[in-house]
């Protein structure tokens, strides 16, 4: 089978746009539960939007941050085009355009999702009811990659599923590694202190990291190794070593399909053999935010290449 390139963008950006929910909604937890730790939370969530990429969008609409605005602009919101709703009422609208190359449960799924997210947020989210919506988003993303998992064909669709959710995926702990280092630790004092511990332990905790690296680390959390584990783990789901394996091998499996290997082929093994070789103490010296922006530059750089080789847009 061959995946025409309207089909193949059709797929790629209902699992970008899929995973993109569950990762605002952790990003919404990050912003949350940091706030917690600080005496005015209303700079976090600054943080917060910055790093999801929506801070100018909300500013021309709120004009200052505050918590409650950032949350429902966030989770709601209809003018954010990266609100969990309005990606997860993309990502149906792409899987509707796709519907005969997904299965019925994949798409049963999708638009289960919709609805039920559509259902949570008709009103402002309060606080009692802040975490079980946020759950409520990653439960239905873990329902669609289930069905995905166990109902598809291991074929060039299910590729162009995966090269969607991966991309997203290491962008967007690129995103939530890139928040607690640059942007939210108060001041160099408090390196090593027991905010700061608080503060790494809540970024594992948004990536569901912090039983496995205890498992690898033990129970003190180093910023170097938690900062490793996320960048150079191979068998951490979310981290960024994982994420761009993956894209690399999804997109060998379209060569051996399609008999041919494309610039983007050169854009992952660039990315897996020199970027993400970097020793970590190497990074640390150069600077963890620097290589974490150069790093999101990458994931970008691979997404268009992905559309012009596969032409999505044809």
């Amino acid at each position: 089978m061959t995946t025409l390139g309207k089909t193949a963008g059709g797929l790629y950006w209902m699992f970008r746009y899929l995973e993109r929910s569950e990762n605002t909604a952790r990003m919404v937890d990050v912003g949350q539960r940091i706030a917690l730790t600080r005496s005015s939370d209303d700079d976090e969530w600054a943080s917060v939007l910055q790093a999801a990429g929506t801070y100018e969008g909300y500013l021309a609409k709120h004009g200052e941050v505050t918590r409650d605005h950032a949350i429902d602009w966030m989770l709601r919101d209809a003018d954010n085009p990266s609100s969990v709703l309005s990606v997860v009422s993309t990502a149906r609208d792409n899987a509707r355009v796709v519907r005969t190359a997904l299965t019925r449960e994949v798409w049963e799924a999708v638009n289960e999702a919709y609805i039920t997210l559509k259902g949570a947020m008709a009103r402002r989210i309060g606080d009692r009811e802040l975490q079980d919506v946020l759950r409520l988003v990653r439960q239905r993303a873990a329902f669609v990659r289930g069905a995905t998992h166990g109902t598809m064909l291991r074929n060039d669709v299910y590729d162009f599923c995966r090269l969607g959710m991966f991309t997203e995926r290491a962008d967007c702990t690129a995103r939530i590694l890139d928040v607690k280092y640059f942007v939210l630790l108060p001041a160099a004092a408090a390196v090593g202190s027991r905010l700061d511990d608080i503060q790494w332990e809540t970024i594992l905790r948004s990536v569901s990291g912090v039983g496995a690296y205890r498992m690898r680390f033990g129970q003190q959390l180093r910023p170097r190794e938690v900062a490793d584990f996320l960048i150079h783990d191979r068998t951490m789901p979310r981290s960024l070593a994982f994420c761009a394996r993956k894209l690399r091998e999804n997109l060998d499996y379209l060569a051996e399909d399609y008999g041919a290997r494309m610039h983007s082929h050169e854009v992952v093994a660039d990315m897996n053999d020199k970027k993400l070789a970097q020793p970590i103490d190497e990074i640390f010296q150069s600077g963890l935010h620097e290589f974490l922006v150069d790093f999101q530059g990458c994931i970008a750089s691979l997404s268009s290449q992905i559309e012009i080789d596969y032409r999505f847009y044809r």
